[in-house]
């Protein structure tokens, strides 16, 4: 597993809170706060779009 470093989890209400993270290759990845064992992983650009997504109101069901 490699050896991610996380940023501080972010919370909608009444939602999962979810954390993105990134390893020193520059490899994104993002998981459900507490759970950090079980992450997606894609670009850094592709995740960070996703939780600006998120947290427009956009795409809440997808976590």
């Amino acid at each position: 597993m490699p050896t991610i470093t996380w940023e501080d989890p972010f919370c909608g209400e009444g939602a999962n809170c979810f954390r993105i993270g990134t390893d020193t290759a520059g490899n994104a990845y993002i998981s459900v706060a507490g759970q950090e064992e079980r992450f997606v992983a894609d670009s850094r650009d592709a995740l960070r779009a996703l939780i600006l997504e998120i947290k427009a109101g956009k795409a809440d069901h997808l976590l």
